[in-house]
């Protein structure tokens, strides 16, 4: 079945595919770095216009599956599967099955996780709830994100990616929205493993805590904020070594656990944001726009004039240790247009930047607050409200980045 996705851009698919063709297909797109709704919709295109007849495929035991396509192509699939005598099913895993054999993997590069930044030098814009909703939609299965019913542990891990949210803010907001407390001063953290790593006696990955909801499927965990954060720029400041990899070889032991790792960045300038920006550049054999930063910035004057700080640094950093730092895209959050012309002329002035691009615009309603208040993730306490769809917004674009 298909129905009018949000904006009428992209319809909804629901049917059902082998679950090796469903594993294989969520592998190789991971490892060509391509939204997984592409590669079908590539893969039914390319069948559409196949003139040779192709193999069958084994469909016993098809599970459901879900996607987004653009829209009017399943109508013009299901008339070319009627027209073929194939069932939708059949025709469905045949343009996956094909989409496979056209895109190979490239054995030769070693899949990088991905390491997305979200920071803004300034306080108040919504970096802890765009960090959080980012990394739910991430983890989301597209069953979930497209309003499927999960009634099997499968169907709930269909494609989700694997995230780490990771709360590197020393104010801890992150941890508490989600109902966890910071871990106590003295205690092995984040910043144990970044000064004092011959001390860490646990794997980073035994200190990090699943977000529960069954539209994640288990994919989903946070590493809460410590403490002894507040005191990080200061032990950077003595720390022997070097300072801008600290937080690299602190998370680096566990990133073969993960495809995505979302930092939750403080709202500072310092030597910790410096070990955030350098941990998020575009590292050597990984494809341009995989990693890097999502800004959040508010349709109002002081986020341009924060914004132009926080670009100072990274270019700085930049020059400084000769790499390159992407900035994957904006979010304007927060927007509320009935807050007259500095709103809506802002928004205009974000949008007219081109590069880097408005990823979403994120409106300031209430079920944010209602979902921070309960302690839960937005996209499990709202999953159908506006905001919770600008959050899968932002993730497919950075999936696509």
């Amino acid at each position: 079945m298909s129905s009018p996705n949000q904006g009428g851009e992209r319809e909804k698919l629901i049917s059902k595919l082998p679950a090796y063709l469903q594993q294989a297909l969520k592998v190789r797109a991971a490892q060509l770095q391509t939204d997984m709704q592409d590669a079908v919709t590539a893969g039914i295109q390319a069948w559409r216009a196949s003139s040779e007849q192709l193999p069958t495929v084994d469909t016993a035991g098809a599970a459901s599956f879900g996607t987004f396509l653009p829209e009017g192509l399943y109508d013009a699939f299901k008339e070319d599967c009627r027209d073929r005598g194939v069932s939708y099913i059949q025709g469905l895993a045949q343009s996956v099955a094909l989409w496979l054999v056209e895109h190979p993997a490239d054995l030769d590069a070693e899949p990088h996780t991905r390491r997305i930044i979200v920071c803004n030098q300034k306080g108040g814009v919504g970096k802890t709830a765009i960090s959080a909703g980012l990394a739910e939609a991430l983890a989301e299965g597209s069953i979930a994100a497209s309003g499927g019913a999960l009634e099997t542990a499968s169907e709930a891990a269909a494609d989700g990616l694997r995230v780490l949210l990771v709360d590197y803010d020393a104010q801890g907001h992150l941890s508490h929205q989600l109902g966890l407390k910071a871990i106590p001063a003295g205690e092995e953290s984040l910043i144990t493993h970044m000064l004092h790593r011959e001390q860490a006696k646990h794997s980073l990955l035994d200190l990090t805590v699943t977000i529960e909801g069954a539209r994640f499927g288990g994919r989903l965990r946070i590493l809460p904020a410590a403490f002894d954060a507040f005191l990080l720029d200061s032990g950077l400041t003595v720390f022997r070594g070097p300072r801008h990899a600290t937080l690299e070889r602190a998370l680096a032991p566990i990133e073969e656990h993960f495809d995505v790792i979302v930092i939750d960045s403080p709202p500072s300038l310092g030597l910790a944001m410096d070990a955030a920006l350098y941990y998020g550049r575009q590292r050597e054999d990984e494809k341009p726009g995989s990693s890097g930063l999502v800004i959040p910035v508010e349709a109002e004057d002081t986020s341009a004039q924060a914004y132009g700080m926080l670009i100072q640094q990274t270019d700085s950093l930049a020059r400084d240790y000769d790499i390159a730092i992407e900035q994957i895209g904006l979010v304007v959050n927060k927007f509320d247009s009935r807050r007259g012309y500095i709103a809506t002329s802002s928004l205009d002035k974000w949008k007219a930047l081109g590069t880097p691009p408005v990823l979403a615009v994120v409106p300031d309603l209430k079920e944010q607050r209602e979902a921070v208040r309960k302690q839960r993730p937005l996209l499990d306490y709202a999953p159908d409200c506006d905001q919770s769809h600008q959050m899968r917004k932002i993730a497919r674009a950075v999936k696509t980045a």
